[in-house]
């Protein structure tokens, strides 16, 4: 999950030069503050999706080796 939210964030609004008043700070963009505040960096995304790719395909490869070799009837 931390991975998707992290892919989603960053790839919607980590490239933003908005300016946004945080309470309690002073005024930043929307990019520094995700990079301050969350530790969330645009540059980082594709590594997200890289890792998106290697988890689908690390499951894909769990469920034909349980499809082929694990057999739970009984007979």
């Amino acid at each position: 999950m931390a991975w998707t939210i992290y892919g989603l964030v960053t790839s919607q609004v980590g490239d933003k030069n908005s300016p946004i008043e945080v309470p309690g700070f002073r005024v930043m963009t929307v990019k520094e503050y995700l990079d301050r505040k969350l530790g969330f960096q645009h540059d980082f995304l594709g590594v997200v999706a890289l890792t998106h790719v290697a988890f689908c395909l690390l499951f894909v490869l769990v469920f034909a080796y349980g499809i082929k070799f694990l057999n739970f009837q009984k007979r």
